[in-house]
């Protein structure tokens, strides 16, 4: 009996400094475990969903109520203008489509009498700041604009699933937080081939998902 506790006793020691040493080796890689904390800021709140940025590529439609002459739909350039009647080369990219509309009633107030402007995006591209990519062993690598709500599974879908040869439960988020680059370990495989959704996780703007290859 006591013999059986005493091994018991040391099997615990060596659980745990099996723990530790796995807490200690992601630490120094810089790569945390899987869901930890990836919907949380550095301050430990929830992540407030971002508001849609104008970029180049994007359509838009602008509405000036009561003037269908004002009334046009634009394609941002790529350095980021657009040209409106009455309004020439003036930046878009970068601002939410409700600040443009304010910027554009302000240049339109020269030549008509209180505008009232409603800008909508109607073709997303997004900054490539803020596009979501997607490289390695991915059946179609890429970029995807980044959409209010997107998880880890809308990505995987968008981009036809995973190769053969993808180690998917190797699988990381690289992401920016407060100006610092992350990493995260995501489980592809547990997700897309075994169904659990708990290996599903939110995606944020500017997220870069690294899936690499197997070695047999």
């Amino acid at each position: 009996m006591v013999k059986r506790m005493k091994q018991t006793k040391l099997h615990l020691v060596i659980a745990l400094l099996f723990a530790m040493v796995a807490l200690v080796a992601c630490s120094q890689s810089g790569t945390m475990p899987i869901q930890q904390d990836m919907n949380r800021t550095d301050s430990g709140a929830e992540s407030s969903s971002p508001m849609y940025v104008i970029g180049p590529g994007d359509t838009l439609n602008v509405f000036v109520w009561g003037d269908s002459e004002l009334s046009t739909e634009v394609v941002v350039r790529p350095d980021g203008l657009i040209t409106t009647p009455l309004v020439e080369d003036l930046p878009a990219s970068g601002m939410t489509p409700t600040k443009l509309a304010r910027t554009l009633e302000a240049k339109l107030s020269e030549f008509v009498k209180n505008p009232k402007v409603t800008v909508s995006v109607t073709n997303f591209v997004g900054r490539y700041t803020e596009q979501v990519r997607v490289v390695g062993q991915a059946a179609q690598p890429q970029s995807l604009p980044y959409r209010d709500g997107m998880t880890l599974l809308d990505v995987i879908i968008t981009v036809g699933g995973l190769t053969e040869f993808a180690a998917g439960n190797k699988a990381t988020i690289v992401r920016k937080i407060s100006g610092k680059t992350q990493q995260f370990r995501v489980r592809l495989d547990d997700l897309i081939r075994d169904g659990d959704i708990s290996a599903n996780t939110r995606m944020m703007p500017g997220d870069v998902l690294i899936i690499p290859e197997t070695w047999f």
